[in-house]
């Protein structure tokens, strides 16, 4: 009989082949570049955060899709090695497994199109395959990757079980369900994803107080929007809390998002103790130092590459 397993933090979302091209600066529309570098990698925000909170010493689980392809072949690998539990993880014929293009310049910032392939192909029923791994977690994680049904059926099954759901809304969707966010009790988004959803600039701290405001009052119990090398703002209905990050020159900022959210989940599972605000500080540094190193999940730091204080 297979051994029962009991992952602390489940991610419920996507899988990408990061298909990686470094060049001086980014093209304009009609150009074309040399670059000088090319790597294939691993990616999509469900899996990098998948990963990112595995290598701070998560127990987790992955659901998703991939294709019946190389790229789908080699990213049940790449889990593996990772300690990821990848039972819940299909294989369809139907589509091609994820992939995103990524460009990145010379000052590490980056610009990406997707194509989500198999990652679309997971339905609602395939969600509830995992009710049994979610209802004995801790922390479920979704994000934008995957079809909507299937991000709610996840989220809807994590709050039965009284499982903390942790959303977080990227890419922007302007026509995101407004269950999602009633189903959230954290909402978390970048500034251009925070100004999509509400149609407010994000700009700075106070603007992202007002956009996470307007998220409150959709339903979510909590906003976190992280604003880069700004840090985050974290607001509930008490109010909000500015948490700062460490300042540093970036060498490819590609996933640091994701760094920071299985970070979070990874600190809501093992540390409850802490206060969120120590929490999100905690998630900041991982996040900073994953911008210090090349590629996506590549970058993200394991235990032994932190210090000590973070796991205290």
């Amino acid at each position: 009989m297979a051994e029962k397993i009991s992952p602390k933090v489940v991610v419920v979302g996507s899988c990408m082949t990061d298909l990686i091209s470094n060049s001086p600066r980014l093209p304009q529309p009609g150009e074309t570049l040399l670059g000088h570098k090319f790597t294939v990698g691993f990616g999509g925000k469900g899996a990098n955060q998948c990963v990112a909170a595995t290598r701070l010493g998560a127990t987790t689980s992955m659901v998703a899709m991939v294709g019946d392809d190389s790229f789908g072949h080699n990213y049940l690998q790449n889990f593996k090695e990772n300690g990821v539990d990848t039972t819940l993880v299909g294989v369809t014929k139907e589509a091609a497994t994820g992939a995103a293009s990524i460009v990145v310049d010379a000052a590490g910032e980056n610009c990406i199109v997707i194509v989500a392939g198999a990652n679309l192909k997971m339905t609602p029923s395939d969600v509830e395959q995992a009710e049994g791994v979610i209802q004995g977690a801790s922390v479920l994680v979704c994000q934008g990757e995957i079809t909507p049904a299937a991000t709610l059926a996840a989220l809807r099954l994590a709050q039965k079980h009284k499982v903390m759901t942790v959303m977080n809304a990227a890419p922007a969707d302007v026509s995101l369900d407004p269950a999602i966010i009633e189903h959230s009790d954290i909402f978390c988004v970048n500034e251009s994803e925070a100004e999509a959803l509400t149609n407010l600039k994000v700009k700075t701290v106070k603007d992202a107080e007002q956009a996470a405001e307007a998220l409150l009052q959709r339903g979510s119990s909590s906003v976190i929007i992280t604003l880069g090398g700004e840090g985050a703002v974290y607001s509930t209905a008490k109010g909000h809390t500015h948490i700062t990050s460490e300042k540093v020159t970036p060498v490819d900022t590609t996933g640091a998002g994701d760094a920071f959210v299985g970070a979070l989940a990874y600190y809501l599972a093992y540390h409850p103790q802490l206060t969120m605000a120590e929490m999100l500080q905690r998630s900041c540094q991982v996040a900073t130092r994953s911008v210090l190193s090349p590629g996506t999940q590549s970058s993200y730091p394991t235990r032994d590459q932190l210090p000590a204080h973070l796991f205290s």
